[in-house]
């Protein structure tokens, strides 16, 4: 059934990202750095990331056919990831996000879809065999929830677990939480979701979190919270019944754009060599460190080899 795919059904964006001291305030002009133009957008991120690190991936989304469209595609193949089912669209522009990154690396992100808003039902219906072949789905909300929920629907039915980043976040339907295997999400979003205060989502070990998981019906989940680490909740190996604290290396952080999409992907490529979910959060919190010291996004994400050093000295 499986070759140890990884499939992301997801967006793929050029990020137009300007660096400042600080971010602006309502009605106010700073100015800013020269103008770059990088490929980005969530799916993309999340190939890219598993994919430069050995994974085999796949990708299935839509660019225009434009100049922007071109730079991402080109991203995503040399990072090793198959882009057979990308579309190219005529007439539409290759999805953007506009990116301020701020003097301590943090980033606030306006997203414009384009063709991501146009992937649809008939290019899932074109990867057929993928969904047949995947180990795992990774799903994020840079794309129509109907496209999300049917990718969810098709992978479960072909055997491959659902793993659901909850980002953009939004209102999402049960019967997409209820095909999830794996949810991630930050502290903030697991606040939205379970109507929980951003402080009792990490309190007390994440007793609250565990209590509005379990009443969701979401037995298994990761709740980032940047460079405090992460919180494991594993249902399936521990009875629902403590959580994992996993810990991140501390870096200096450049620019935190991306990451935590490296550590969706990279969560995404532990999993399906078979690691246990605690054990694949802490690689993946390795490697949103990792990216948070360098400029962008997939230019951001580690080589195995770059990733040995790094723990040499941050282990």
């Amino acid at each position: 059934m499986t070759d140890g795919l990884i499939l992301v059904v997801g967006s793929l964006n050029a990020d137009l990202v300007v660096q400042t001291a600080r971010f602006p305030q309502p009605g106010e002009t700073l100015t800013g750095s020269e103008l770059r133009v990088i490929p980005g957008g969530k799916g993309a991120n999340q190939a890219v990331a598993a994919g430069r690190l050995g994974g085999n991936v796949a990708m299935v989304g839509a660019l225009g056919a434009d100049a922007n469209g071109a730079l991402l595609r080109d991203s995503v193949e040399a990072s090793g990831v198959d882009t057979a089912h990308v579309a190219s669209l005529d007439g539409v522009a290759t999805g953007t996000a506009v990116i301020t990154v701020d003097g301590a690396g943090e980033n606030t992100i306006i997203v414009s879809p384009g063709a991501n808003g146009k992937l649809g039902i008939a290019e899932l219906d074109a990867a057929a065999e993928l969904f047949e072949r995947a180990a795992i789905l990774c799903l994020s909300l840079e794309v129509e929830l109907d496209v999300v929920l049917e990718a969810a629907r098709r992978a479960r039915a072909a055997g491959a677990r659902v793993l659901l980043n909850l980002s953009p976040y939004g209102p999402v339907p049960d019967e997409l939480l209820g095909l999830t295997n794996i949810l991630l999400i930050n502290e903030h979003e697991a606040a939205d979701l379970l109507g929980l205060t951003p402080e009792q989502v990490l309190a007390e070990g994440g007793k609250h979190t565990r209590a509005a998981l379990t009443e969701r019906g979401i037995p298994r989940a990761v709740v980032t919270a940047g460079a405090a680490g992460s919180i494991v909740f594993d249902g399936a190996t521990r009875d629902g019944a403590d959580a994992v604290p996993v810990a991140s290396p501390k870096v200096t952080a450049v620019d935190t754009t991306g990451c935590g999409d490296a550590f969706m992907g990279s969560l995404a490529l532990r999993l399906a060599a078979g690691d246990h979910l605690a054990v694949a959060a802490g690689y993946a919190a390795t490697v949103g460190s990792f990216a948070a010291t360098r400029a962008g996004a997939q230019a951001s994400y580690p080589t195995p080899e770059e990733l040995a050093a790094f723990l040499a000295t941050h282990g």
